[in-house]
């Protein structure tokens, strides 16, 4: 069964209008969650200081990693939960509910006390931050991509691509507070308060959020669609192949990300460059996804979806060696701020046309909970697991071309999910 997004060719000022609003009321969460993960990744070799002291330095790295790792197995649990409540109660009260949650979540984090002021709880405070973070982060992605799509009038691939884009203006954000605070402000000013000011940004984008979520309307597709009595049960027992062939095509997507957000220590504590030296690739990454996801998108409009991103995926196999291989053998700042923007090519290329494909590969009934356990369950294993399993394979293998590895390892993956969704389900 093929499932479609019909276009609607006359488009009225008034449908316009209301995907506009749409694209902000949608976009404004999905920056707030990337932007939470982008700063907690970005300053893991801070926070495992304050918050996990080590002799070594790699076993408190390792547990923040683990942390963050563990923040994505309630992703799951988080999809399925309010995904579930966007399909039943509507798109709208669900998103509200996840912003909600997520600004909480990033102001445990903003005044989390440290090891030195309440010991071993410290990591217990962080894990309680992230786990609440990762479970409306569960939600978020599927319920907001069913709230846009639903509300395009057409050209549905360019809409939902600035979800895409604005997850770019996050990591530019969340780099530029890196390179900022890492370079003007002393490593005791940066420990004592200075990695906390991101997270007190975040924190405030919240009740914007919050408020425009609450003006918007209802998707007319949810409204007129025919419910079902468990749209998580009618998810697993007619479209578990649609679920399985879209995370694993969500993998590529998120390991370029936190590929991406991984450089900042990788650069610290592999490259023995400066502190400044990841954020740099970061912010110019961050511009070309904000800038070229849009872009990305009309051309996945014209072309469609899977040509475009099966494109990106072989250019990901192709190139993820050589790319780790020059820089480990010239690792400079220039270097890795090349290697960086390469990799945030590909991943706009790849990443913009995505959740269109997502979004066509599900029912209207069933489509907040369908994205949302796919794309979850591709984020948790390929994504949030990743800059632990980049640090151990590095110290495991000695070898700091080990990323490019696992970069390759998915990318093929995900290549594999594209074909079966075209050749199985009859994707575009």
């Amino acid at each position: 069964m093929t499932t479609t997004i019909s276009q609607t060719h006359d488009i009225t000022p008034g449908q316009r209008a209301r995907a506009k609003r749409a694209v902000i009321a949608s976009s404004v969460g999905n920056a707030l969650e990337w932007f939470d993960v982008i700063v907690y990744a970005s300053f893991a070799v801070v926070i495992s200081k304050l918050f996990f002291p080590s002799s070594d330095g790699f076993t408190g790295l390792l547990l923040v990693f683990g942390t963050f790792a563990l923040s994505y197995l309630i992703r799951p649990l988080g999809a399925m939960v309010l995904g579930n409540y966007g399909d039943t109660a509507g798109r709208k009260k669900a998103l509200t509910l996840t912003i909600l949650l997520m600004t909480v979540g990033t102001g445990i984090m903003a005044f989390a006390p440290t090891a030195a002021s309440i010991g071993v709880w410290a990591g217990a405070v962080i894990l309680v931050s992230r786990l609440l973070q990762g479970f409306s982060a569960g939600g978020e992605f599927g319920t907001s991509t069913a709230f846009l799509v639903e509300h395009a009038p057409d050209q549905k691939a360019f809409y939902t691509s600035w979800q895409v884009a604005t997850q770019g203006a996050a990591m530019f954000l969340a780099s530029a507070f890196g390179f900022g605070l890492n370079t003007f402000l002393s490593q005791g000013s940066l420990e004592s308060w200075g990695w906390r000011v991101p997270f007190a940004f975040g924190m405030l984008i919240g009740p914007v959020g919050l408020y425009i979520r609450m003006k918007v309307d209802e998707t007319p597709a949810f409204v007129e669609a025919e419910p079902v009595s468990s749209p998580l049960l009618t998810t697993f027992t007619h479209h578990l192949e649609r679920v399985l062939s879209a995370a694993a095509i969500v993998g590529l997507a998120s390991i370029s990300v936190y590929l991406i957000v991984y450089m900042p220590t990788f650069a610290v504590k592999d490259l023995h460059l400066p502190a400044y030296a990841g954020y740099l690739g970061g912010i110019i990454s961050g511009l070309v996804t904000l800038v070229g996801a849009p872009y990305v998108g009309k051309l996945a409009d014209r072309v469609g979806c899977i040509k475009v991103m099966s494109f990106a995926a072989v250019g990901a196999i192709v190139l993820g060696w050589p790319l780790f291989k020059i820089l480990v053998a010239n690792p400079t700042v220039l270097s890795l701020t090349v290697v960086e923007v390469i990799l945030g090519i590909l991943m706009a290329v790849y990443f913009g046309p995505l959740p269109a494909l997502l979004a066509q590969m599900f029912p209207t009934n069933i489509r907040s909970t369908g994205m949302s356990v796919a794309y979850n369950i591709g984020v948790t294993v390929f994504g949030g697991f990743a800059p632990l399993i980049l640090t151990w394979l590095i110290v495991r293998t000695g070898s700091p071309l080990a990323p490019s590895f696992y970069y390759i390892a998915v990318a093929v993956v995900s290549l594999i999910g594209l074909t079966v969704a075209r050749t199985r389900q009859g994707q575009r």
